[in-house]
């Protein structure tokens, strides 16, 4: 008898996800039953026309937003299940994530803008900063740590975003549109970084993009229509 095919346990994962506004005369249904496994260092896309959902997936996906109905699992874990505190704790642990827009915090330096995970978490400053240091380091901005964001370029920046996003070794890091708001040459640079990112930690990325360069070196494409998953061919 053959042995059953035992699948591993995603990084990231959701079963039966839908999401409805009721804002409105009549209510909208932006996601509907979505089922997802994020293998542990996949790289996957995720398309779709403007307002088709994408954002709001994502936000579910990374516990900041809850589903109308179904569950999101990370690490095993269901996101519902836990309170607020707990599933902050989740999502500190266990996930990153990039935005096209930097959202780094203005008053402080690179250093500091990569520690604050850690020092959420309560992890001890001398650590914090030791860490924050080598993914720096690794993300080519050994030389810039010190400098504040409103001295740094506009792809420093994102790769100073990217660096806090993996500073806490995450299984899954979600990226919403990460060079949507660069040149090309610099999205090729933080492509580029990505890649190798995912392929050095094994960190599984979970991508939102219109970017046909990003689309075109992932694992999987999914396109968001009418609110359902639905696999592009050729991925």
């Amino acid at each position: 008898m053959n042995k059953p095919v035992i699948e591993p346990q995603a990084a990231l994962s959701c079963h039966g996800v839908s999401k409805v506004y009721d804002q409105g005369p009549q209510p909208v249904e932006v996601l509907r039953d979505i089922d997802l496994h994020v293998a542990p260092g996949e790289r996957l896309a995720i398309v779709g026309r403007s307002g088709s959902g994408k954002s709001t997936l994502l936000n579910i996906l990374g516990g900041l937003d809850q589903p109308s109905s179904g569950e999101v699992r990370v690490g095993g874990e269901v996101m519902s299940s836990l309170n607020n505190s707990a599933r902050a704790r989740l999502r500190n642990r266990a996930l990153g994530f990039v935005y096209q827009f930097h959202h780094l915090l203005g008053e402080f330096s690179a250093l500091e803008n990569v520690a604050m995970p850690l020092l959420i978490r309560g992890e001890p400053v001398k650590k914090a900063r030791h860490e924050a240091m080598a993914i720096l380091e690794q993300v080519g901005l050994g030389h810039r740590v010190e400098h504040k964001p409103a001295e740094l370029s506009g792809g420093e920046r994102q790769r100073v975003a990217i660096a806090r996003a993996l500073v806490t070794r995450p299984a899954c890091v979600l990226l919403d549109e990460p060079t949507g708001n660069l040149d090309k040459e610099t999205a090729d640079t933080i492509q580029a970084l990505l890649w190798q990112l995912n392929t050095s930690l094994g960190i599984s990325l979970v991508i939102v993009t219109h970017d046909f360069e990003l689309r075109s070196e992932v694992h999987r494409v999914l396109q968001l229509i009418d609110g359902r998953l639905v696999a592009v061919e050729g991925h």
